[in-house]
């Protein structure tokens, strides 16, 4: 008996050392990977190939002449079309962002060599972002690397979100409702918060794997965003990234819109129609949402004239903030 248990003890011994052994060879082969993943951008060393000589500082020069001088080559109506906003909004961000992060700010290398204008660095990120432009297209015209420019556009949406999201993301407050409901009331919509739709957006590179999830009516893979608009095109609630599967009402049954009234903590609105007093705002939408309180829909075969009236201006009202959804699908 002690002999057995002595072999099984040594058995179990030489077991645990086996494992010891493969943990380590495993543990030694990831930190060599890492080590080597590391090194690729650990600056110069014996036997990497030179860095390639891309002209950066008398593109950037050729760019601030293209857009950003006094007499620029381009106008303001160019800018305007190729940046998807104004050079005001574009100054405002660059100046921002170089606050926020620091990567932004021209600087210059140990060998004393210029770095990258904020300019090139934006206009890299916007053009892959409004166009769905790839790092190697946007190298051409703003000369960096695929590397920096896939960094150039992390941390560009990483700040934007961060800087911004407060803001141009937040729920009304009662201010921005009563403003809201005067400008609906005066428009013909009494009680009116804003206008509710859902739009496609096409997901070009989406994995293989995940394409039939995401396939829907449009026939290619897309994600959905649910947002809510007012008459000035602001966004007041955006629901972006449920899969291209899903309808309204799938998304609807997920999305946060709610939360506040069905705990309770909505704001309170009051508003007459036909000499009748409603206590809960709604929102206009389309025909496939449900019968709720706080849905508006477009009357189906309007005949008389009211319900034509009716119908006219809410067409008119949706077709207004359908265009706004399309530009912000495009932002995205």
């Amino acid at each position: 008996m002690k002999r057995l248990w002595a072999k099984y003890r040594q058995s179990r011994d030489e077991d645990h050392e086996e494992m010891c052994t493969n943990n380590a060879l495993v543990v030694a082969a990831v930190t060599k990977a890492e080590a080597s993943f590391g090194s690729r951008r650990r600056g110069s060393q014996p036997g990497r190939a030179l860095n390639e000589e891309r002209f950066r500082e008398s593109r950037g020069k050729n760019m601030m002449e293209d857009y950003f001088v006094e007499r620029p080559v381009f106008s303001e109506e160019v800018f305007r079309t190729r940046y998807r906003m104004s050079h005001n909004v574009f100054n405002r961000i660059s100046s921002n962002l170089c606050r926020y992060d620091q990567y932004f700010v021209q600087k210059s290398d140990a060998a004393k060599k210029v770095g990258l204008l904020p300019q090139q660095k934006l206009t890299c990120s916007l053009r892959m972002l409004a166009y769905g432009a790839g790092a190697d297209q946007c190298a051409e015209y703003c000369r960096m690397a695929k590397s920096t420019s896939f960094e150039a556009l992390k941390r560009f949406t990483r700040g934007i979100v961060n800087l911004y999201s407060a803001e141009y993301l937040l729920a009304p407050t009662s201010a921005d409702l009563r403003r809201l409901l005067a400008k609906a009331e005066r428009r013909g919509f009494p009680g009116m918060i804003g206008s509710i739709d859902c739009m496609h957006w096409q997901w070009k590179n989406c994995p293989t794997g995940w394409a039939g999830e995401y396939n829907g009516r449009k026939r290619v893979p897309t994600m959905i965003l649910e947002a809510v608009a007012s008459y000035d095109t602001w966004i007041w609630h955006a629901f972006f990234g449920m899969p291209g599967s899903c309808n309204d009402l799938n998304l609807l049954a997920k999305s946060p819109l709610f939360d506040e009234l069905t705990a309770g903590r909505a704001p309170q609105i009051q508003f007459q129609v036909n000499n009748r007093i409603h206590n809960l705002g709604y929102y206009l939408a389309d025909g496939i949402y449900p019968q709720w309180a706080t849905f508006v829909k477009s009357i189906p075969r309007p005949t008389r004239p009211k319900d034509l009236k009716f119908s006219e201006a809410q067409e008119g009202e949706q077709e207004g903030c359908g265009k706004m959804f399309r530009h912000f699908t495009v932002a995205l």
